[in-house]
């Protein structure tokens, strides 16, 4: 029989980070448009630029700092750019482009069939075991990372030939891993030079199925709706709060272990255990012990 303890908390939305995806052919204007969201959702904005310095472009219609990333394409070298963004103080990251981490030079595709060469006997399906969770730290550094982060990635027309040999399109295809939109919170298909936008998946439930035009109030917008809901921190100052009544109203050791587990790791950890220890010491006091 499992005695493990599982608490279940009330379902609630905090405040959290925007991860989001811009995708579209090139000329199709996925750096201006990121540049526009990133500068409704945050004042100090940071761009890795691996398209031969393009942001740049639009340095004067945009404050941001830039970082040129060249070859190779690594997921560590992403992942490692990203951390550095944190760790300097940045609101907002575009990441221009995400499809070099992919199908760029010494990007996964480069990666997994030289793995498969030197390895697997050229087997590239094997390779994938050592290739996928190198991807998968980019990909967590994405996730991850207490900043708004937006990725652009280059798109080809999908196409199939219907009767009387009639082209037709199925949409948009990314530049990177199948799946890779899923990831995130919202990722918008560019499909006009003047910042038009579908939605491909949408959590925020913002924007108009049928497309709209990005400018710098949609950010704003996001912005607005991440923020409503608490803070981790305000989170953890209720939970903090709830416990100690806990604490004082329970009469069973058992569950000042659980009560404490639930803060392992915490700003309240030491705070838990200091009344988790007086509670103990009160109920198991001798029966007839001055108290």
């Amino acid at each position: 029989m499992n005695t493990e303890n599982f608490t279940f908390t009330k379902a609630e939305r905090k405040k959290a980070k925007l991860k989001l995806n811009l995708s579209g052919p090139s000329g199709s204007g996925k750096t201006y448009s990121a540049l526009l969201l990133g500068s409704g959702l945050g004042e100090r904005i940071a761009v890795i630029d691996t398209e031969n310095e393009s942001a740049s472009l639009y340095a004067t219609d945009f404050t941001f700092d830039t970082l040129t990333l060249k070859p190779p394409f690594t997921p560590e070298r992403y992942a490692g750019a990203i951390q550095a963004a944190c760790h300097m103080g940045y609101d907002v990251l575009i990441i221009d482009s995400a499809s070099h981490e992919w199908t760029g030079t010494g990007g996964c595709l480069e990666i997994n069939d030289l793995t498969a060469r030197t390895k697997f006997k050229g087997n590239t399906w094997s390779a994938w075991s050592d290739t996928t969770p190198r991807h998968r730290k980019f990909i967590d550094a994405i996730l991850q990372t207490d900043m708004h982060i937006i990725t652009t990635t280059r798109a080809k027309t999908e196409t199939v030939q219907g009767e009387g040999k009639k082209i037709l399109k199925l949409g948009m295809k990314s530049e990177q891993r199948e799946g890779f939109e899923y990831e995130l919170t919202v990722a918008l298909d560019v499909v006009h030079d003047n910042h038009f936008v579908i939605p491909s998946k949408d959590r925020t439930r913002l924007f108009n199925p049928d497309g709209e035009q990005i400018t710098k109030e949609t950010g704003e917008r996001l912005l607005a709706w991440l923020n409503d809901g608490r803070s981790q921190e305000e989170a953890l100052l209720e939970a903090y709060q709830e416990a100690i009544g806990r604490i004082g109203d329970t009469h069973d050791v058992a569950e000042l272990g659980i009560i404490y587990s639930q803060f392992k790791g915490t700003a309240y950890e030491q705070q838990i255990i200091a009344e988790c220890a007086s509670k103990k010491a009160q109920l198991v006091q001798p029966q007839g012990a001055p108290s």
